[in-house]
């Protein structure tokens, strides 16, 4: 589907311009999300990047337990499911017997920082030349709104009624800056997809997480700050508002590390 909006010059004939097409990796089909949710708009990015460096017919993709596990119903990908956690250390078996493929891995919060923390640790501890895509929301969505080890000090959840605290339930992880300690790890970032500014920058970090992985043959991981309206108990447009204003006070944007800063990561399209 493409979307055009008319350009009116001052002299000639009126020309259409695209302001928005959908990408051939994304299917072309509406979601099952809840509204509000952020991982469709991940998933745009993801196949905008793939398709634009060439990289989509030799993508092997791992998703596993949560709700991350459905963009294999949306992405027009080779996808295998992986265990709860597990995702990293199914990428790794593949990066290990497909060398020639570009390798991702789709988790998200409670599957990578909880059930799934000794594999991504590791796997990064290993320099795996896997792609990380990590969608943080703060919260357990699929089994019912639950805290997650990146949900904030004071937030409501099903299991802390009363707001999470440190006292008894421990501070959020900043799993993102501890992956980036290792030097196995190329790149490491944060993104959001809060409003339209820091969605573009996140798509950024995710090109250049896979042009890491190609070029440099690093492990790379880009965190992608999220909604979960439903989880959260909030209007889309008050989680909007939310993700923008208080989550980044406990998990900053940018760039973490990038050790390949200055290298040449350029990958043509069909390479």
């Amino acid at each position: 589907m493409t979307l055009t909006r008319a350009d009116r010059p001052t002299t000639g004939q009126p020309a259409d311009r695209v302001v928005y097409r959908r990408p051939d990796l994304l299917s072309d089909i509406s979601t099952h999300y809840c509204p509000g949710c952020g991982h469709g708009i991940v998933h745009r990015l993801l196949a905008e990047v793939l398709g634009d460096l060439g990289l989509g017919p030799r993508t092997i993709a791992v998703a596993p337990v949560g709700c991350a596990v459905f963009a294999y119903d949306y992405l027009r990908l080779d996808f295998v499911e992986a265990p709860h956690g597990r995702a990293p250390a199914v990428a790794t078996g593949v990066r290990r017997v497909r060398p020639d493929a570009f390798v991702l891995a789709y988790q998200g919060d409670g599957d990578l920082a909880a059930i799934g923390t000794a594999e991504i640790v590791h796997a990064a501890a290993r320099g795996e030349a896997i792609t990380v895509i990590f969608v943080n929301n703060g919260i357990y969505g699929m089994t019912g709104g639950q805290m997650a080890p990146t949900t904030l000090i004071g937030q409501r959840t099903t299991s802390t009624p009363g707001g999470r605290d440190a006292r008894t339930a421990g501070y959020p992880l900043p799993i993102t800056e501890m992956l980036a300690l290792l030097p196995g790890v190329g790149y490491a970032a944060r993104g959001s997809i809060a409003e339209p500014a820091s969605i573009g920058k996140a798509k950024a970090m995710i090109r250049r997480a896979c042009e890491i992985q190609v070029a440099e043959r690093a492990f790379a991981i880009v965190e992608i700050l999220s909604t979960c309206p439903v989880g959260w108990g909030m209007t889309p447009r008050e989680s909007a508002r939310h993700l923008a204003e208080d989550v980044p006070a406990t998990y900053p944007l940018g760039v973490i590390v990038d050790r390949f800063r200055g290298a040449a990561t350029t990958v043509g399209a069909g390479r």
